[in-house]
């Protein structure tokens, strides 16, 4: 496994941030059991977590009036590192009026130990949950959890509570990996929570 300091890399037309290898769960279907480099030329593999100066002289390296927007999206599950994250979204927001949107399997509170939803009201502006399977059990086989059984139903509550905070909130699905009927469930699921649904591709 190689190791390096790729805080930040460009994914289409957005800017990604990698604050964190700390990740809660061994989804079966994790790019990163399979593929470190992952849209970059080297690892993305972190030597250390990174500091929230290392993330600015990083980001302050970029001319962040290239990307349509900025993405917490890496190795990691990025509220791991919330402190760093919090504190990075209000440096960019001071910086560019563009979206900032984070990835997250939404086990953010089981993480953190406390309801972390309203930290991001006027800071993040898009958030991606991980659902992976509308059946509990499904979802634990294939995300594998450390928090065993009570993260599927956790997940669910915080994408609930984060809505309250976060204009756009998106779950998804990875195809392939669930059956249609699954993915159907999903759908009501979302429905219910009032958020939106996305199956997104299997990424080799």
């Amino acid at each position: 496994m190689n190791k390096t300091m790729n805080i930040v890399y460009p994914v289409g037309t957005g800017l990604y941030l990698n604050l964190t290898n700390r990740c809660p769960c061994a989804c079966t279907f994790c790019i990163r059991q399979r593929n470190e480099k992952f849209y970059v030329q080297d690892s993305l593999w972190l030597e250390h977590e990174p500091s929230f100066e290392e993330v600015q002289a990083a980001l302050s390296s970029q001319d962040l009036n290239a990307y349509t927007e900025f993405v917490f999206c890496g190795f990691g599950e990025p509220t791991e590192a919330l402190d760093v994250l919090l504190e990075t979204a209000r440096f960019l927001k001071l910086q560019t009026d563009k979206p900032v949107r984070i990835n997250t399997n939404g086990l953010g509170n089981l993480i953190n130990k406390k309801d972390i939803t309203p930290l991001f009201e006027g800071l993040i502006d898009a958030v991606s949950i991980s659902l992976n399977s509308s059946d509990p059990k499904i979802y634990t086989e294939c995300v594998r959890p450390k928090f065993g059984e009570e993260s599927h139903a956790a997940m669910l509550e915080f994408a609930r509570e984060v809505a309250k905070y976060v204009p756009s909130v998106t779950m998804t699905t990875v195809s392939s990996t669930i059956t249609h009927e699954d993915e159907e469930a999903c759908r009501k699921i979302c429905e219910s929570l009032c958020v939106k649904y996305r199956i997104r591709e299997l990424i080799s």
